[in-house]
């Protein structure tokens, strides 16, 4: 018998699956939308190498088993048109690139082709559901499936399950949570049918039951079936629990090896993944049904790091622990915990940026802290070629440039980091401390491991001069310098109340209790979450409280309610704010598009008055002047005086570049990362690629080259059809 891990006993304890072998470990790598599952129009074959190259890494870095991007049974079940489906031989043979070299990376590593059928959230005019009832983040009423039709794509779940093992495949997950079809069968919300499908429980749970059955019968017992199960539904009129138990009891006695917990759906009001949710807010949702059921049991929904998965097992909440993104950030998330290196793991930190955001607009994903992830095509990492090592200076310890030192010194180059400040993290140090999002400390400390491990010099508290650059003979100048904070042109604006985010978050100012914030964006919103919550202490994701984020969300964390859903308990905001932005139409559009509704929600149920359309008229000791243009008429305005004990600016921010002339002056290559390249709202994601990209290949560069992320074609072929939907519903764009 093998000797157990000497960090994570639990998590590296094998499982036995019966006829359908044995995973090497209790961690699941969760299916995630990435992009690089494609499909074709006519249903042919694709090159997957891309998505072979991906999973390959993760199954190298030590992943049990791993569970691919949806893949719909039929052209009604696509994501998005053209999307990746497998109901032919031609579509199956383009998967086998992607079994071989998984197999070939870990010949240990199983596989998994996740079957999902979007059902009414498909973005097409094809889609399909149990009733035609359309989704609140839809484009299409779908056509309501006939019996014949609900029979047909029972068949169509066998055959794509069929088609998957002889492509190579050591299983499939049969997606039916998150409100895709298969849970659009199993509630009152959206299956208004009369037959064999619908009315009753017993009979609106026939249709999941009847795919397993069928899978089983078509794919044998040596092959593993993960059902998705929905155990927390988070909508209205969603399953209660002794339905879910009902469920779970059915689908193992049908032939299920695993089941898997899925939370919430895509349109339930409550937030399940994103950077605010505490580590493992779900866990007891799957320990509620440890006792229910005899086959392994898989938890899911914010478990980004070892130790977090290792309390979970072994406290009995759970079998298996599925992690998904946490291997966007760090493919070798496994191997690092295996051998006790946790401090080398890239963490995620839940931002959706790279990964759900990038999905939704049809642009092939990635990830904020690894650019790398789903890019193992066009951002190849190599080492530097002797001949070509250069000295290079970073000047600035932000996200670009702890990105660019990282990997420009694992490369080969000679690379010293300059920064003023006394720390490492640049605008990382003030997104910090906002509520919910304390596992940005994670990526400060990623950075700060690996840059001492890998021997880049670095000099804090230090403001380097240009002539001083040049007097140590650096080959390369990487000017990461960041941005300085906008100051609008307000008669008053120099008027004591008038505070910078900068003076609010990194140099602790004094702030009243009636507060103006100027500016709407990504930093406005985080400096209006910041004054509403009481000062925090707290320095990880795991220090954030589950029963408080239970209560303010409304969540039954007995999960006897249906749906799960209580009234939310909100605390009373910290101070007085309004928050304020010269155009008109919602605050905080230009958020992130599935983490943009919670920072909005938060802040409304918080009582932030929010103001559009707006001009700065003056400040002056009785507050803000302002005047509010008229909706229907621009050239009328309301004038108002908010009463307010500070102004806090967040309106915008400058490069700063000084050092770049008189180095360019000096005849040294100098470049521009970050901030100090586009300051705009401020974006990690762009930075952090920015600066891993220049450094993939700087000595091969010249400056004013351009650094950017492949984004992919479906980006294009969502837009067509978001045309084509608008122009049929009468939507002017």
């Amino acid at each position: 018998m093998a000797a157990a891990n000497s960090h994570f006993p639990k998590l590296f304890q094998k499982l036995d699956l019966g006829k359908a072998g044995v995973l090497k470990n209790r961690v699941l790598m969760g299916s995630m939308h990435s992009g690089l599952e494609k499909g074709t129009v006519f249903g042919g074959q694709t090159d997957l190498t891309s998505m072979g190259k991906f999973f390959a890494a993760r199954a190298s870095g030590g992943a049990g088993l791993m569970v691919t991007g949806g893949v719909a049974p039929n052209r009604a079940g696509w994501v998005s048109p053209f999307a990746a489906k497998l109901s032919n031989t031609s579509e199956m043979e383009s998967h086998k690139v992607v079994t071989q070299m998984t197999h070939e990376a870990a010949p240990d590593a199983k596989i998994a082709m996740q079957i999902l059928h979007s059902g009414r959230y498909g973005y097409h005019p094809l889609a399909v559901a149990p009733s035609p009832v359309k989704s609140p983040i839809g484009w299409f009423t779908p056509h309501e499936l006939s019996t014949s039709e609900v029979y047909k794509t029972i068949s169509d779940y066998a055959n794509c399950a069929s088609l998957a093992k002889e492509a190579g495949y050591d299983g499939v997950e049969i997606m039916g949570s998150e409100g895709y079809l298969i849970n659009q069968f199993l509630v009152e919300r959206t299956n208004k049918r009369r037959d064999e499908f619908g009315g009753e429980y017993e009979n609106r749970m026939r249709f999941p039951v009847e795919i397993v059955k069928a899978v089983r019968e078509a794919v044998g017992e040596d092959f593993i079936i993960i059902y998705r199960l929905s155990m927390l539904d988070l909508v209205d009129q969603g399953s209660d629990w002794n339905e879910i138990v009902l469920l779970a009891k059915q689908i193992e006695a049908a032939g299920c090896t695993i089941i898997n917990t899925g939370i919430g759906w895509h349109e339930a009001r409550v937030p399940t993944i994103v950077t605010s949710v505490p580590r493992a807010a779900f866990s007891w949702v799957t320990e509620k049904m440890m006792s229910e059921v005899d086959i392994p049991l898989c938890t899911t929904n914010r478990i980004n790091m070892p130790h977090t998965a290792e309390k979970i097992l072994e406290t009995g909440q759970a079998d298996m622990v599925s992690m998904a993104r946490p291997f966007l950030a760090d493919p070798e998330i496994v191997n690092k915990s295996e051998q006790g290196r946790v401090d080398e793991i890239n963490t995620c930190i839940g931002c959706n940026q790279a990964c759900l955001d990038h999905t939704f607009k049809g642009i092939t994903a990635s990830c904020l802290v690894n650019p790398e992830a789903c890019h193992e095509d066009d951002l190849v990492i190599t080492p530097v070629d002797p001949g070509k090592k250069q000295k290079i200076a970073v000047v600035g310890a932000g996200p670009a440039g702890m990105a660019f030192s990282k990997t420009a010194r694992e490369r080969g180059h000679d690379v010293t980091v300059f920064d003023q400040a006394g720390e490492l993290g640049g605008q990382f140090n003030m997104a910090k401390v906002i509520p919910g999002k304390e596992e940005f400390y994670e990526t400060i400390r990623y950075f700060k491991t690996m840059l001492s491990k890998l021997g880049v010099t670095i000099k804090l508290n230090t403001r380097v001069e240009a002539s001083d650059l040049v007097e140590q003979g650096f080959d390369s100048v990487i000017i990461a310098t960041g941005v300085s904070p906008r100051t609008p042109p307000i008669p008053g604006v120099d008027h004591p109340k008038v505070l910078s985010y900068i003076d609010v978050l990194r140099n602790k100012a004094e702030v009243g209790k009636k507060v103006a914030v100027i500016g709407a964006g990504g930093i406005g919103f985080d400096v209006a979450e910041f004054l509403v919550h009481p000062k925090s202490d707290k320095t990880s994701g795991d220090e954030v409280d589950l029963d408080e984020y239970l209560k303010e969300w409304g969540v039954d964390k007995s999960n006897e309610v249906r749906s799960g859903l209580l009234e939310p308990k909100v605390h009373p905001a910290e101070r007085e704010i309004t928050l304020l932005q010269r155009k008109s139409g919602k605050l905080g559009a230009g958020l992130g598009k599935t983490t943009g509704w919670v920072h909005r929600a938060n802040l409304v149920k918080m009582n932030v008055n929010m103001i559009g359309n707006v001009s700065y008229d003056k400040i002056d000791d009785s507050g803000l002047h302002i005047s509010i243009k008229d909706k229907k008429d621009p050239k009328k305005s309301t004038k108002q005086v908010l009463d307010v004990d500070n102004v806090i600016l967040c309106a915008g921010q400058t490069p700063l570049r000084e050092l770049e002339e008189p180095l360019k002056a000096a005849g040294v290559n100098t470049w521009r990362i970050g901030g100090a390249e586009e300051a705009g709202e401020l974006d990690a994601k762009k930075a952090i690629d920015m600066g891993t990209r220049l450094a993939a290949r700087i000595e091969d560069s010249k400056p004013g080259d351009v650094f950017t992320m492949d984004i992919g074609s479906g980006a294009k072929v969502i837009e067509f059809f978001r045309d084509f939907r608008n122009k049929k519903a009468g939507i002017n764009n």
